[in-house]
């Protein structure tokens, strides 16, 4: 996942500073929202995924080690 995300990230980061410029046609820029605006969803997506398959280990009273979910993203989106 990593080399795709970041690859994705580059590429989004690439799309933001051409349109930033605003030297594309409309048709251009148009084109470039579209593709910018499917790298966020799929970008979302992984990070999603990526949330559900992070666990903490923690000690039980007992001693044992239970694995329960991290909600460290949820916390993160809802202090933006």
């Amino acid at each position: 996942m990593s080399d795709n995300f970041e690859q994705a990230i580059k590429k989004l980061e690439s799309i933001v500073e051409t349109l930033d410029r605003g030297e594309l046609t409309l048709e251009e820029t148009l084109k470039s929202f579209e593709e910018g605006m499917n790298l966020v969803r799929d970008l979302l997506k992984k990070l999603e995924e990526a949330d559900k398959k992070i666990e903490l280990l923690s000690r039980a009273e007992g001693g044992s080690v239970v694995l329960k979910p991290f909600d460290g993203i949820k916390d993160e989106k809802e202090n933006l």
